[in-house]
């Protein structure tokens, strides 16, 4: 059973991903982050849902602008893909996408991680203790191997992946940068795209790039953070309810807000809470304050209303189409650990991340499945 003293105890841990691997930024959000629409300088941070969703869906935006997502993947990559285009081409690309991402696309995947968490996880039932992180690599990566069709090792997808998205956001993230920063991103986005590619580079080779940072980040960041908040929380019981489990799931990926900060660039002069956007002004959209994820514990009985939930995805035209596979992969993982009831052995924040996660999330059953005893 939860209680108040557990859930204190996961967050105090979860807090660690932000308070250890980008310090300054979290400080700077936690302080920020009273008012729905706070300006400092040139940048607006937005933390209230209405805000939050006013300004994926009705302020015009930048998308190919310095220090964006878009951005990045324009810098890094021969071609725009998804995150970067509008009209015709967003659409064309979205389209491109919504088969294999989509319910019948995602059934078809699942028996390709599922035999990953039978392999990986029998350990437990053995006594041994499990490191999350690897497991969720080799996931992902398998996930992304299957869904775009390409021959090569998953854990050396999932690692050019990992690799490919750290080097971006060091490239990208405020104030000095360390030497050779920008030519090892490139490089690493490169890496990848032969990885996934190997013919001549293009259009399509820059989405299934993208495609796959997405993919394999969130999975990384997300899946150990999950299951160290039902370790920590009590949420076993939970995840062993398959009519609670999908609730559960949407309630830990909002919590764990994979992607927990957005930066957006205004094309536009606009208003948002009030507060005067100018073109060009920043905004930082903190997608963890407006899924309430630093106030609102996961909880599958009582969950937040599904439209506060779906923000850690984004919202509009534009907004994650990989959820549904997202959802998927922990809803399988949370039924595979949950009759082992694991505790946390040990964990380590990955400084170098894209994403807030751990480096490593040892566990270890308390429990025995039935079927074993």
């Amino acid at each position: 059973m939860t209680t108040t003293s557990a859930v204190r105890a996961a967050r105090r841990r979860d807090r660690r991903v932000y308070t250890r691997s980008h310090p300054v930024l979290f400080a700077l959000l936690a302080l920020s982050g009273r008012r729905p629409v706070t300006r400092l300088g040139g940048t607006v941070l937005v933390h209230g849902d209405e805000a939050y969703r006013h300004a994926l869906t009705r302020i015009p935006l930048d998308r190919t602008a310095g220090g964006t997502t878009g951005g990045a993947a324009r810098e890094l990559s021969v071609g725009g893909a998804l995150f970067d285009q509008e009209g015709t081409g967003h659409r064309v690309a979205r389209r491109a996408v919504a088969d294999p991402l989509g319910a019948a696309g995602t059934e078809r995947l699942r028996p390709v991680w599922r035999d990953v968490l039978d392999r990986r996880l029998a350990p437990l039932g053995a006594g041994r203790a499990v490191d999350l992180v690897p497991l969720a690599r080799e996931l992902s990566g398998v996930a992304v191997r299957a869904l775009l069709d390409v021959p090569g090792d998953p854990e050396d997808i999932a690692e050019a992946a990992v690799r490919a998205a750290a080097a971006a956001v060091r490239d990208h993230l405020p104030g000095p940068r360390p030497p050779g920063t920008a030519r090892a991103a490139v490089a690493a986005a490169a890496r990848l795209e032969a990885l996934l590619s190997p013919s001549e580079p293009g259009e399509e080779s820059a989405l299934r790039a993208m495609l796959a940072v997405a993919a394999v980040n969130t999975t990384v960041a997300a899946l150990p953070r999950a299951a160290a908040w039902c370790a920590d929380a009590a949420l076993w019981d939970q995840a062993a309810d398959e009519r609670l489990r999908p609730s559960l799931v949407s309630e830990l990926l909002r919590v764990t807000a994979p992607s927990p900060v957005l930066p957006r660039v205004a094309a536009a002069d606009a208003r948002l809470d009030g507060c005067p956007v100018k073109a060009g002004n920043r905004l930082i959209l903190v997608a963890r304050h407006a899924a309430r994820a630093h106030s609102d514990p996961p909880d599958a009985r009582h969950p937040a209303p599904p439209a506060v939930a779906q923000l850690v995805f984004g919202a509009g035209a534009h907004a994650c189409p990989g959820a549904r596979l997202a959802r998927a992969q922990l809803d399988d993982a949370l039924a595979a650990l949950a009759p082992y009831r694991p505790a946390v052995v040990r964990a380590r924040v990955d400084r170098r991340a894209a994403l807030p996660g751990w480096r490593s999330l040892t566990i270890h059953a308390t429990s025995a499945p039935r079927e074993s005893r």
